[in-house]
């Protein structure tokens, strides 16, 4: 595999708080998202044209699922680089390459946007991370220039301004849980609107209007993994629901959280909805 040797350059913005915090926690939580979300990521890559032989920069690569699937994608004669400002979830990342046998994927712990590689990349790959950056359209100026011509962008962020639509006077605990999200995202300056906000975001960086798809993890059944799921939203959101003085532990009840979402669908026989988001795609023409 081709060695890059990423420099870095000044940058200034001044990020979102990451509001789901760097715990072990927050680990798991990856990987589970990528159960819930991963088959709307890859139909995004696929849709965007991301194929055998290319080489791909991902970035915020948490514990790597995202990069462990554009691996595979690009095949052994393509390469990943996935990059994230966290390094300790990055050695998760790696331990999971090495375990699947993966050698077409590296992993460097800085922020992309203030790195230069030496040669330039066929695609550029996001999930849920422009929502944390100061100026998402800046940053996105700068991620594009690691592009070669003709290029592919593809993001994948949460549009939470659609998400109170779902509340219900049958669903308190549906209705309790949406607002405790959208209270301290906005709490922690994250870009509630992003998922939208990507067509404004490639066009004014002069990227061709993308195209786009709304995708909306719903379930009802009695074992659907959402529940768990959003157990460990929770878990990695509850430092900053106290600290923001939000809700506490006891009212968020982690012990109980998923059971008592099951029982709040099959009662009210509506379906739980997860956080929605938009992907957009793109060539670089310019």
């Amino acid at each position: 595999m081709q060695e890059n040797h990423p420099q870095k350059s000044h940058a200034s913005n001044r990020d979102a708080t990451y509001t789901l915090g760097r715990t072990s926690h927050e680990t798991t939580r990856l990987i589970e998202q990528s159960k819930i979300y991963g088959e709307s990521t890859r139909l995004l890559c696929e849709r965007a044209g991301i194929g055998t032989g290319m080489r791909v920069l991902e970035i915020g690569s948490g514990a790597g699922d995202v990069a462990l699937m554009l691996a595979e994608l690009v095949g052994t004669s393509g390469q990943v680089v996935g990059v994230d400002v966290n390094p300790t979830i990055l050695e998760a990342a790696r331990q999971r390459a090495a375990d699947a046998g993966i050698k077409n994927v590296e992993f460097v712990a800085d922020d992309a946007r203030t790195l230069t590689f030496a040669d330039k990349f066929d695609a550029l790959v996001g999930r849920f991370v422009l929502m944390y950056m100061a100026n998402p359209v800046d940053a996105l100026q700068k991620l594009v220039a690691h592009l070669k011509h003709g290029g592919i962008i593809a993001f994948q962020e949460p549009e939470y301004t659609l998400y109170p639509a779902i509340s219900h006077p049958e669903t308190p605990l549906m209705n309790q849980l949406i607002q405790w999200i959208l209270d301290v995202f906005e709490h922690s300056g994250a870009h509630l609107n992003m998922g939208i906000g990507l067509y404004q975001a490639f066009v004014e960086v002069g990227l061709p209007p993308p195209e786009m798809h709304l995708h909306a993890p719903i379930g009802a059944a009695a074992n659907w993994a959402g529940y768990r799921y959003m157990v460990t939203i929770f878990q990695s959101l509850l430092p900053l629901l106290e600290k923001y003085g939000i809700a506490t532990a006891e009212q968020v009840g982690i012990n109980t959280l998923g059971e008592r979402i099951r029982e709040e669908v099959l009662l009210s026989k509506r379906p739980f909805f997860l956080p929605l988001h938009v992907t957009a795609h793109a060539r670089l023409t310019s």
